[in-house]
């Protein structure tokens, strides 16, 4: 969700080469984007040893402009001729989006927010097409149904199947997504399906399962990373909420659906709202 607000740096300064600053997983969603200057990984598991590492690969250099989400000091201690911080923020809407693009609103202005954005190369698209070399070509629909373990979260499994067995006439094959943990839950969805399918649970890379989804038609899954990145690579999505506010931490753009479940629990999503969601976007 902070690919929007790159996106604004770029378009703004487009000769300017951005360093950003991240955890190590999420340096790997950026290391394929064309403006993108050093990637630097802050170390969560260490807050108070991190932090001062990553001020130490960072203080030897003088910025032009540091733009800082998530901190109110960290700017501040390092060299730069503007900053930008959560302190002088005027949010554009109740958004986590929108919160974060308040932070550069003097950069930004009145313009409309870019969508969330997710590079890939052709190595990511080539590993994809091996990855999903038993479907035929077409119009593919994905399913990404794991949510952590947390029941609240979790949409039943014969849902999900009974829902792709239902759109079969819009969709001629049918991607499972997951991590090595969701193996279980995407093997049970796989024995409910009629239509032709392929299951990449524990098999991608982040880069990859971008990649593979930049190949479908819709993804349709639970309150998680996998639906942001859908919209990242641009497919519509239909995200089953439960105990998350779709108003703050939907995937960002114009494509994105979603339901909340009654009670803040998604097995309270019925089949049928779900189809009915998802056939219009069609």
């Amino acid at each position: 969700m902070t690919t929007p607000l790159l996106q604004s740096l770029h378009n703004h300064y487009p000769d300017a080469r951005i360093d950003i600053v991240g955890d190590r997983r999420s340096s790997l969603l950026f290391s394929r984007c064309p403006f993108a200057g050093e990637i630097v990984n802050k170390d969560k598991s260490r807050p108070g040893r991190g932090v001062f590492e990553l001020l130490g690969r960072l203080r030897h250099k003088r910025y032009d402009i540091i733009v800082d989400v998530r901190t109110e000091l960290l700017a501040y201690l390092l060299r730069a001729n503007r900053r930008y911080t959560r302190l002088r923020a005027r949010p554009y809407g109740a958004h986590a989006v929108e919160q974060m693009m308040g932070v550069m609103r003097e950069i930004h202005g009145d313009d409309p927010i870019p969508p969330a954005r997710l590079w890939t190369d052709a190595a990511d698209r080539r590993q994809a097409g091996e990855l999903l070399y038993p479907l035929d070509a077409g119009r593919w629909l994905a399913l990404a149904a794991g949510a952590g373990g947390r029941a609240a979260k979790t949409w039943p499994q014969d849902r999900y199947a009974a829902l792709a067995n239902n759109l079969a006439g819009d969709f001629n094959g049918v991607i499972l997504l997951g991590t090595e943990s969701d193996r279980a839950v995407t093997a049970a969805i796989g024995r409910r399906l009629d239509i032709p399918f392929v299951d990449l649970a524990g098999k991608t890379t982040l880069l990859q399962v971008a990649a593979v989804l930049e190949r479908s038609a819709f993804f349709v899954g639970s309150d998680s990373g996998l639906g942001h990145v859908a919209a990242g690579v641009a497919i519509p999505t239909l995200t089953l909420f439960s105990v998350d506010q779709p108003e703050r931490v939907r995937p960002w753009g114009n494509q994105a659906v979603w339901l909340q479940g009654d009670n803040n629990d998604a097995r309270n999503i019925a089949l049928a709202d779900a189809e009915a969601k998802i056939r219009p976007c069609l």
